[in-house]
């Protein structure tokens, strides 16, 4: 009898790590039927959505979770991929060397401490802002950036792989 319970405790405790546990960070770009009318090939960041929308077809989107900038640092605007990199070093731009003066010149790549995460697609527009991996998993669906759009690491090495230099980027609010 004591092993029967102990038995039924021990199933007990595993279903509630199971269902209690918080859900890790995954990737979960899907598609998705949208009203939007962009041409395929084109990305589409809602600000306020925290969700960026690869244009695949008519009415057709891959819809991907991101982190935005925060509150004072958001900005809505027509831009083209100008760089693409793979686990690329990060040079702070000066509107973030404002705020954290300590920053070395340049993040190594890999670093723990570089927030570029598995790479980066840099826009046009003067340089401060790119859509990139994360070190951070946990900042993906807020408001938490300076301007740049976030993705899982899983999700930009795929947005990645689907474009090119020159694909036009909108974001709006």
């Amino acid at each position: 009898m004591r092993r029967k319970i102990m038995l039924s405790a021990a199933v007990a405790a595993v279903i509630a790590v199971f269902a209690f546990a918080p859900g890790s960070a995954q990737a979960d770009g899907d598609i998705v039927s949208v009203k939007d009318s962009y041409m395929p090939g084109t990305i589409v960041i809602h600000t306020n959505e925290r969700r960026l929308y690869y244009f695949v077809g008519a009415g057709e989107a891959i819809r991907y979770p991101v982190g935005v900038g925060r509150v004072g640092m958001q900005w809505s605007g027509t831009v083209f991929i100008d760089g693409k990199y793979i686990k690329p070093a990060w040079s702070a731009p000066a509107s973030i060397r404002r705020d954290y003066e300590s920053l070395p010149s340049v993040v190594p790549s890999c670093s723990s401490t570089n927030p570029m995460g598995a790479a980066a697609m840099t826009l046009s527009g003067g340089g401060e802002y790119a859509i990139h991996g994360t070190n951070a998993p946990g900042t993906i669906g807020g408001f938490v950036s300076h301007g740049c759009i976030r993705m899982y690491n899983e999700d930009i090495m795929d947005l990645y792989s689907r474009v090119g230099v020159g694909t036009r980027v909108v974001v709006t609010r």
